[in-house]
């Protein structure tokens, strides 16, 4: 399996999150060639800023392996995570993570912050970007475009009077 198959895959689960009303950004993490968890964004419907993609991710394989610690593990994700989620890759000592597209507002990995610079670490993890990027940067930008629109179209709504109302 390659980067692009696992990519794919994170891609659906972006795919799930978007049409759960969710920022669609999915992660996979992967073991010995083994999906070993899946997930996508969900800090709207369960009310809690942490539960990123990445973590939930990470949670998952954590339970499902019976151990924090993932060494040996490759986190496959379609956004550069965000200052939160690489601290927490750091912790549970993942191998390797894969993104897709670049995050310039928020990106601890190559964007705003390099993460893995600051001092102090106990780990540091391979980085590999832009794997089906230009996939994964589009449904990102289509999912913002659509709700400007929809949120233009409720203040135009609001906004303008029914004909005959004064």
């Amino acid at each position: 399996m390659t980067h692009e198959t696992f990519m794919a895959l994170a891609l659906d689960e972006a795919r799930r999150g978007g049409e759960a009303g969710e920022v669609p950004v999915g992660a996979v993490v992967v073991v010995g060639g083994a999906v070993v968890a899946r997930a996508f964004n969900q800090p709207i419907r369960t009310s809690d800023p942490t539960a990123h993609a990445e973590i939930l991710a990470v949670r998952e394989a954590g339970r499902r392996l019976g151990n924090y610690r993932l060494t040996g593990a490759t986190l496959y994700v379609t956004v550069e995570p965000c200052l939160m989620c690489v601290g927490a890759l750091v912790h549970a000592r993942v191998q390797e993570v894969v993104f897709g597209a670049a995050e310039p507002k928020t990106g601890a990995l190559v964007s705003t912050v390099r993460a893995l610079d600051t001092p102090g670490l106990n780990h540091r993890f391979t980085v590999t970007g832009g794997v089906l990027e230009d996939a994964c940067r589009d449904l990102v930008q289509a999912f913002f475009r659509q709700r400007r629109s929809d949120a233009r179209a409720v203040r135009t709504s609001v906004a303008a009077p029914e004909a005959g109302e004064v």
